[in-house]
């Protein structure tokens, strides 16, 4: 069978030492589309903000993004790496974010915005959810252009042979697709579409979160988990990976919190 050959270039342009990449790219293209498209999902919710509210609060998801991924990754992946060099933390161009640390970035970000300036979590962030995930859809295809997290081998016949990075270049699930249509693009009209017709507040953020987490979750069964050095084969227990072990915990608090709220609104409806 004919598989796939990735040879992907992840640099669109280079001039001496700077470099723009596909990843970069596809980062700023998330952040505009989400500058613009948060306004239309305001004013769907009809939500007023002034002009400076408004950039601000894309500034701090933003500094939440960027941020909290890199932190969360030095935290949650190689911390005993990064204790020993903390200069190196600063070296994002080497690479290397985490999603998990990503969102708790914007959700502190946003809670801190939110008090500063007397507006409702629920109200902005449920609005917002549709499109984090539309860029998370788009940070998965530029994983797949860098050829990294990529997945087990399999011989079905959408594999792909990841010839630049993958030293045993043999067919492996594409699993970065896999995430940018399940956790990206499908969870993005999903919760536009559920998002239009609610009127709970706090449901589309934390069924983002529980949807994150679920996916996530049973893509890292065939995804090459990291390389984690305090555990053994990158597995917990020899059973589940990092990338699991903080799915699990988005799933177990989504679903709490999201069974508060139904229980609240139908308390409130039947006081009626």
């Amino acid at each position: 069978m004919t598989y796939f050959v990735h040879n992907l270039n992840p640099i669109i342009l280079k001039v001496g030492s700077l470099a723009i990449t596909w990843y970069g790219v596809l980062y700023n293209v998330a952040f505009i589309l989400g500058y613009f498209l948060v306004k239309v999902n305001f004013k769907k919710k009809d939500i007023k903000m002034s002009a400076n509210h408004y950039e601000s609060l894309i500034f701090n998801i933003i500094l939440g993004v960027l941020i909290g991924g890199r932190l969360g990754y030095v935290i949650f992946y190689y911390p005993s790496y990064y204790i020993s060099n903390p200069l190196a933390v600063f070296y994002v161009w080497e690479g290397g974010m985490s999603f998990h640390g990503g969102a708790l970035g914007v959700i502190i970000a946003g809670l801190i915005f939110c008090k500063k300036n007397k507006y409702n979590f629920y109200q902005l962030a449920d609005p917002v959810m549709p499109l984090v995930a539309l860029g998370l859809g788009l940070g998965r295809i530029a994983n797949f252009i860098n050829g990294e997290l990529y997945g087990k081998a399999t011989s079905l016949p959408w594999a792909v042979i990841f010839n630049n990075t993958d030293p045993e270049k043999i067919p492996r699930h594409p699993t970065q697709i896999y995430e940018a249509l399940l956790e990206g693009f499908l969870m993005a009209l999903v919760l536009q579409i559920i998002m239009i017709k609610n009127k709970i507040k706090g449901l589309i953020f934390w069924l983002f979160i529980g949807l994150y987490g679920i996916v996530r979750f049973l893509i890292e069964f065939i995804r090459i988990p990291d390389d984690l050095p305090m555990y053994d084969n990158g597995m917990l227990f020899n059973q589940f990976s990092m990338g699991q072990v903080l799915s699990l915990s988005m799933i177990i608090i989504s679903t709490i919190f999201i069974s508060i709220l139904l229980y609240k609104s139908h308390k409130r409806n039947n006081s009626i």
